[in-house]
């Protein structure tokens, strides 16, 4: 499954509309099955900040592992954004 991050805003900012996308997100997540894998597409997205992604991106990765899957972007707040998760996570996220 692809996941269009833009359908969240072009403007991903905060911790708490992270957390709402998060938990907006949950009844499709569920809906994946145990084998299928999710990828992000970060196009159409102007601004990724840390704690958006935070709330997002890292319950993702807790969830699915290895089946969580970062398309390439070339949005330096993207690239900016994914560094400073990585070393919080101390996990890499799988980038396609």
């Amino acid at each position: 499954m692809k996941l269009q991050l833009e359908k969240f805003g072009k403007t991903l900012l905060s911790r708490e509309l992270g957390s709402e996308a998060f938990k907006a997100f949950q009844s499709t997540l569920r809906g994946l099955s145990k084998d299928e894998g999710l990828e992000i597409d970060f196009s159409g997205v102007l601004t990724l900040t840390p704690s958006w992604a935070d709330e997002f991106l890292s319950p993702l990765l807790s969830q699915l592992g290895d089946r969580l899957v970062l398309l390439p972007s070339d949005n330096l707040s993207v690239h900016a954004t994914l560094k400073i998760l990585r070393e919080a996570n101390k996990r890499s996220f799988k980038m396609k």
